[in-house]
């Protein structure tokens, strides 16, 4: 029986091929996706001013946000056609089944944020710039 061997990245890979959930999180964890999806997995159906108010982002940057989710499969947009006309957003079977993902971050949040904190405080090499 041979040995388990540990993959180790040569010059020539490509880094992001060294972590294989490297997209996964490119895909959910930028700065406001998580909070949209969160938003929408808790609250349900929501209109764009609803989630505006509830997540505090600018009207700009939720757009784009909305966008790359819904180009993902992530949140589907539907349009009815009123006078005004209504847009809700809601998230889509494929977004939802993230949330066994959120809810063991949450757990571990609950359980080692106060570890992290104590970490940083006393912390006393050079900060990040």
């Amino acid at each position: 029986m041979t040995s388990p061997t540990t993959w180790r990245p040569g010059a020539a890979d490509d880094p992001a091929d060294a972590c294989p959930i490297t997209p996964v999180v490119d895909l959910i964890f930028s700065r406001w996706t998580t909070p949209i999806l969160w938003t929408l997995q808790e609250h349900g159906t929501q209109r764009f001013v609803e989630l505006e108010r509830r997540i505090g982002v600018t009207p700009k940057v939720l757009t784009q946000r909305l966008r790359q989710l819904e180009r993902d499969g992530l949140v589907r947009r539907e349009i009815f056609a009123e006078v005004p006309p209504r847009v809700e957003y809601r998230i889509t079977e494929l977004g939802s089944s993230f949330r066994p993902v959120f809810a063991a971050l949450s757990q571990w949040s609950g359980q080692h944020m106060a570890d992290v904190e104590a970490a940083r405080a006393g912390y006393t090499g050079p900060l990040p710039r």
